[in-house]
């Protein structure tokens, strides 16, 4: 058995690591790039947001500079790992060459979903079926039983558990709307 980083005297004198390597750094390049063009998009989207300063002294223009600034760190950190040596010699995580597909469906569809029945079924409703879509997607990708109707009950139980009460805290202690199944502001 050879070693992946020392040349293969079989071969032409090219190490056999070398194009992984190459191919593994220019991806993280590619995605260390997209982060940070992520961040040009949120600032300049927060350019057209006003900066009056309310009571607190910190516009509503805020948040959205703060978010793209420390997105831009992230992405230039990342920048720097990938160009000197990668994202330190990652190794692929359980044998899988390639992304999950039918995970990132699920996933997708718990977000999609979300967004399209959040005004219709309400706030609970809709994130709990983002949760319960989402965790099916990654126990499906972690191979742990995702199909019997104990697992299905459990997610849903344990999605309203957490909707329910970010609800709550939104409509009744912020006073922010958020939408709902009935006009009491608890459903």
């Amino acid at each position: 058995m050879s070693d992946p980083t020392t040349p293969d005297s079989s071969s032409s004198g090219t190490e056999p690591g070398v194009a992984n390597n190459l191919q593994a750094t220019r991806m993280q390049t590619v995605v260390a790039v997209g982060v940070l063009l992520t961040a040009a998009a949120l600032a300049l989207g927060a350019i057209d947001i006003p900066s009056n300063a309310g009571y607190s002294g910190v516009g509503p223009n805020f948040l959205p500079w703060l978010v793209a600034g420390v997105l831009a760190l992230c992405g230039g950190v990342l920048l720097w790992e990938a160009r000197l040596g990668g994202f330190r010699a990652m190794e692929e995580p359980n044998d899988a060459a390639r992304a999950d597909k039918p995970a990132f469906v699920w996933v997708s569809a718990g977000l999609l979903l979300n967004a399209a029945l959040i005004t219709t079924v309400g706030f609970i409703l809709s994130c709990t079926l983002c949760y319960v879509l989402a965790v099916q997607g990654l126990r499906r990708a972690a191979g742990q039983d995702a199909g019997s109707l104990r697992t299905w009950a459990v997610d849903g139980v344990t999605g309203v558990l957490i909707s329910a009460p970010v609800y709550w805290t939104f409509t009744q202690f912020l006073a922010i709307n958020l939408p709902g199944l009935t006009q009491t502001g608890w459903l």
